[in-house]
């Protein structure tokens, strides 16, 4: 796959596309929504129980699904929901998985070339947030304190205190208030919007050609072990497994 654009702060951007050969994942949820696209053919999604083919999926955050698209060459996005290319995306998005039938599907990627680097992917999917968004649809509303930490949380470097208190007084709310405004605002709880946070960064430095013991550590994980078990949980997938399909660095 395209090696992705990332932040100083070893964090993915707002709109983050990679392509390249897809792969199976089990259950899992991760915070980010995704588009899923496959270039020709279709693809399998699993959620709630039931399995269907389509050309592509958008999926809301913190859904549970399975995805199989073994066999087939896929365009991946992952929105921030908290970016403003998320916030539309997600304001029109009226059920957990939406299926992309084929018309669209082609319609999408009729003007992203098969060898587009990760510039020209960039701009195509904020480009496919703003085709996919209802212009009508009212984003939900983040506490202007919350979005406020959630700013600086994504500048942050890993080892920054991440402790309620500190976040509490970052944010200039109480603590109590921060976790009810925090989880009415982002939709989880600040402890795994903070786990999640931490394996971006486990994916970037993997990607820049990092051992998964040295990601693992980058990203504040206790051990690999640990890394793994939340890559499973979060991608359906290890994170050794997830090492391979990435590109070797130059």
């Amino acid at each position: 796959m395209q090696l992705p654009l990332v932040t100083s702060a070893g964090l993915w951007p707002p709109v983050l596309v990679t392509a390249g050969p897809g792969a199976r994942s089990e259950s899992h949820a991760h915070h980010a929504m995704h588009l899923v696209l496959a270039r020709a053919g279709t693809l399998a999604v699993t959620a709630g129980g039931v399995t269907v083919r389509a050309a592509g999926i958008v999926t809301a955050p913190d859904r549970e699904h399975a995805l199989d698209a073994r066999g087939v060459d896929i365009v991946l996005v992952f929105f921030d929901p908290e970016s403003d290319a998320g916030e539309r995306l997600r304001a029109g998005l009226d059920a957990p998985v939406r299926a992309v039938e084929p018309p669209e599907r082609d319609a999408l990627l009729a003007d992203l070339p098969a060898d587009a680097g990760p510039e020209a992917l960039h701009a195509w999917g904020h480009a496919a947030a703003e085709r996919l968004s209802l212009k009508t649809a009212v984003p939900r509303v983040i506490h202007p304190r919350v979005r406020k930490l959630l700013r600086a949380l994504r500048g942050a470097e890993p080892a920054a205190d991440t402790s309620l208190p500190a976040l509490a007084a970052l944010a200039g709310l109480s603590e109590g208030r921060l976790v009810h405004a925090f989880r009415d605002s982002v939709g989880i709880p600040l402890r795994p919007y903070l786990l999640w946070l931490k394996l971006q960064r486990a994916v970037v430095a993997m990607a820049t050609g990092e051992p998964l013991a040295r990601a693992a550590h980058a990203a504040g994980f206790a051990d690999a072990a640990h890394m793994s078990r939340t890559f499973r949980r979060m991608f359906g997938m290890t994170a050794s497994e997830l090492q391979r399909s990435l590109p070797r660095p130059p």
